[in-house]
């Protein structure tokens, strides 16, 4: 996974968007942002579940993304990915194949940090963090989805409401920012 900060140039949002300035070691470790690279191999499995034994996730599924098994729904799917939103649990991912960027808002400067994963990169998104998601110019990606209770994706756009959103407030108290 390489992070750095989001450039906020206008444009395709698949593109790299690449400011120049790298995040510091440590940054998304205090916004509560976990990341583990388990190269796609014969044992990866193992690695996996042992991460899912230790934070307590109990079921799991695969999405691909792509324009030919999306079709006409594509486009709109990419935008509602990309909207800036939070969960009220941990998202998870991990990647089989292709690529594509989570961008996590930081504190308290409130600036996108694009963190850029490839096969083999595990991130886990803290419940409460604001963040958003899209491919990137390959257009494809394939990845295994992590719940601690049943399987469910379901965003809470970013706004007054959210804002007070009891997971977003616990997830403020617990930021170390530095």
């Amino acid at each position: 996974m390489r992070a750095y900060y989001f450039d906020n140039v206008p444009g395709d949002q698949r593109l790299l968007h690449d400011s120049g300035r790298p995040v510091k070691e440590g940054v998304l470790h205090e916004l509560g942002v976990r990341h583990w690279h388990i190269p796609i191999d014969g044992q990866h499995e193992k690695a996996v579940d042992a991460v899912a034994v230790e934070r307590g996730y109990k079921n799991r599924d695969v999405i691909t993304i792509t324009k030919e098994g999306l079709g006409d729904l594509y486009e709109t799917k990419l935008k509602s990915f990309y909207e800036e939103h939070m969960h009220e649990d941990e998202e998870i991912r991990y990647i089989l194949e292709g690529s594509g960027f989570f961008d996590v808002r930081e504190l308290p400067t409130d600036a996108w940090i694009r963190c850029h994963l490839e096969a083999g990169d595990l991130m886990v998104l803290p419940a409460g963090i604001y963040h958003r998601f899209t491919l990137d110019e390959q257009n494809v990606i394939k990845a295994m989805r992590l719940f601690k209770d049943e399987p469910k994706w379901i965003p809470y756009n970013r706004g007054v409401e959210t804002d007070a959103n009891p997971y977003r407030t616990e997830y403020l108290k617990t930021v170390t920012v530095n």
